[in-house]
């Protein structure tokens, strides 16, 4: 049985009788069991490349090899008239084939219903759609691309060996700087073996720890030439990657898909180079004009503030720091003999004022009228004795005079 895309799926065939050494099947019988069941796989479709063509005229045999592992199978065509006349080895071709299976000879081969030629027409389609899969998948975001660090430990790159393209990157690198040191593993950069062993490289480097950024650079080609880095797996193999990648492959026309996934592209060998390592010239340079700029600010800002604290020494505070204290001394000594002579004014006033009130205190006082001759007469109580009639014969009475005081008794009025 087959599944849904006519292929035979051996988990849906019903198993036959089971042989056994006490019964076991004749070769005819396996033949014709294997005959019967290639015969239900039916008409399939097959891509690869011719490795061997064989036309007698009435019949055509040749042979497809896989375009990635080494992997053929054998063609045969009873209608050769139906092939393309300018079919030729090497070429990319798909084909459709049913397989058969030959019991007498204990072969397989592959019946060509229809073959044609893979044109760059349909390579361009291919990688056109593959090339918005990619996109629809967020394979080509840039927030998934990886920054290039500014001075990578190692540098990992694949390229052809004795290439113009690894001499491009090693050479100008080392222009750049001269102790960057690189890990390179040569392939094939072109043909159908080529994917296998660039895939097998980016792994390589990936999983080594003291590589920090992967070049993988080809100088340009022909479209056909770069196909290859338009591989599925490959591009896959390298948006996968956990270490930095950049795609150096050198064709600015038909830009090949690992450009769009790589964390970045370069436009040739010679600019990756420029671009994984910094100039030690420049940054010589820019180191010098920064350490010039640090000067010339420092040494502004170094006049700026002498300026400032010339100009605070200049102000008369500065310049005498003690001017500000003798003048709040004579402020001092001012505002003292002021109040000195409003005390002594105040007080001579007070004096006067007192004087006059002393003066007329002593005129107002009985002390005056005793010594004016006048007495003053009292009872024993001490009340005065103003009206004569009120005293009594010998009432004892206190008389007081302007020096000192007597004591009477009254006598008969």
């Amino acid at each position: 049985m087959t599944d849904d895309e006519g292929v035979l799926n051996p988990d849906l065939v019903t198993p036959a009788r089971t042989s056994s050494d006490l019964d076991p099947w004749q070769v005819a019988t396996l033949g014709q069991k294997l005959k019967e069941y290639i015969a239900r796989l039916g008409t399939v479709w097959i891509e690869g490349e011719l490795s061997q063509l064989s036309n007698r005229g009435s019949s055509l045999f040749a042979e497809i090899k896989d375009l990635k592992v080494d992997a053929r199978v054998p063609i045969h065509s009873w209608n050769p008239g139906s092939i393309p006349a300018d079919l030729k080895v090497g070429d990319r071709v798909v084909a459709l084939v049913k397989p058969e299976f030959w019991p007498k000879s204990g072969k397989l081969s592959l019946v060509v219903f229809e073959i044609r030629k893979v044109g760059l027409g349909d390579l361009l389609e291919r990688i056109e759609r593959l090339r918005q899969l990619f996109i629809s998948e967020g394979l080509t975001d840039e927030s998934r691309k990886q920054k290039i660090p500014f001075l990578p430990n190692r540098i990992g790159l694949i390229t052809g060996k004795d290439s113009d393209a690894e001499k491009d990157v090693l050479q100008n690198v080392a222009r750049r700087w001269a102790d960057a040191q690189f890990r390179v593993i040569n392939t094939k950069v072109q043909g159908d073996a080529a994917a296998a062993e660039v895939i097998a490289a980016v792994k390589a480097l990936d999983a080594d720890p003291e590589v920090d950024v992967i070049i993988i650079a080809r100088g340009g080609g022909a479209f056909m030439d770069l196909v290859v880095f338009s591989d599925e797996a490959l591009c896959r193999a390298v948006a996968a990657c956990k270490t930095p990648v950049i795609s150096a492959i050198g064709h600015e026309a038909d830009s090949p898909l690992l450009d769009i996934v790589a964390d970045l592209r370069a436009s040739t060998p010679t600019d990756a180079a420029k671009k994984v390592v910094p100039d030690v010239a420049e940054e010589r340079s820019r180191i010098s004009d920064a350490l010039f700029r640090m000067v010339q600010r420092i040494a502004t800002f170094v006049a700026n503030q002498t300026d400032i604290i010339a100009q605070l020494r200049s102000r008369p505070m500065l310049a005498n720091p003690f001017g500000f204290i003798d003048d709040q001394h004579d402020e001092l000594e001012r505002e003292l003999t002021t109040l000195r002579a409003s005390i002594g004014l105040t007080l001579e006033r007070a004096a006067t004022d007192l004087s006059s009130k002393s003066q007329m205190l002593r005129s107002l006082s009985p002390q005056s009228t005793l010594d004016r001759g006048y007495s003053v007469v009292r009872d024993e109580s001490g009340h005065v004795m103003g009206d004569a009639a009120k005293v009594k014969t010998g009432q004892k009475l206190n008389i007081r005079l302007a020096k000192g005081e007597i004591t009477a008794t009254a006598d008969k009025n």
